[in-house]
C-alpha cells in the first residue's frame, strides 16, 4: 500500500470516529447557533416576573448592576415610583418588580455553552470542538485520493464554498 493511500485511510479512521463521537455536541452546537440568531428577538422565550427587595434610593444605573438588566434607564418617576422598560422600582421602599425573558432550561443551558467565555468552567470544550472542527476541515481533504473524479469535483465545491464564505464576510 502507497504511503499516500495509508495517510488518506488513517484520516478517513480519525474522521470517522472523531465525528460519531462529537455527534451530540455538533447537535447541541447546531441547534444554539439557530436559537442564538433570534436572541433579539423573544422567540421560544418565556415572561419570568420578578420581585426583590434592594436599598431605597438607588439611581439608574445602581438599581441596572443590582437586577443585571443592561443600560437600564428610567422613563418616568411619579412620586417615589420610577418606572422603567421592564418594570418599577421604588425609590422610597427599594422594592422592584420587573419582568425578564428566559429561554426554556434546556435550551437556556444550551447557549449558554455555545457562548462560553474564558471565565466559563467549560471553555476548554468550546476550545476542543473548535479543534475538532478544524481537523474535520482539514482530514476531509485526505478522504479521497486526489488522481479521482470524485476529489477533483469536491475542489471545485469547496472553492464555491470558500467564495461564499469570502463574499458573506464581505457584505
Amino acid at each position: 500500500m502507497s504511503k499516500q493511500r495509508e495517510v488518506s485511510n488513517k484520516m478517513r479512521v480519525y474522521h470517522r470516529y472523531l465525528g460519531f463521537f462529537l455527534a451530540g455536541i455538533m447537535a447541541v452546537y447546531a441547534l444554539s447557533g439557530v436559537v442564538l440568531i433570534f436572541r433579539d428577538t423573544d422567540f421560544l422565550k418565556k415572561d419570568i416576573v420578578n420581585e426583590k427587595q434592594l436599598e431605597p434610593n438607588l439611581n439608574a444605573e445602581q438599581l441596572s448592576k443590582e437586577i443585571k438588566i443592561k443600560r437600564l434607564k428610567f422613563t418616568a418617576q411619579e412620586g417615589n415610583m420610577a418606572t422603567f422598560a421592564q418594570g418599577t422600582y421604588n425609590l422610597g421602599t427599594g422594592k422592584v418588580n420587573y419582568t425578564t425573558k428566559k429561554l426554556p432550561y434546556l435550551l437556556d443551558k444550551m447557549t449558554h455553552l455555545h457562548k462560553a467565555k474564558s471565565a466559563d468552567p467549560l471553555y476548554f470544550l468550546n476550545i476542543f470542538f473548535g479543534g475538532a472542527l478544524l481537523f474535520f476541515v482539514i482530514s476531509s481533504f485526505w478522504m479521497f485520493l486526489p488522481n479521482t473524479t470524485i476529489f477533483k469535483k469536491g475542489m471545485y465545491f469547496a472553492l464555491g464554498g470558500m467564495l461564499l464564505t469570502i463574499i458573506l464576510l464581505l457584505v
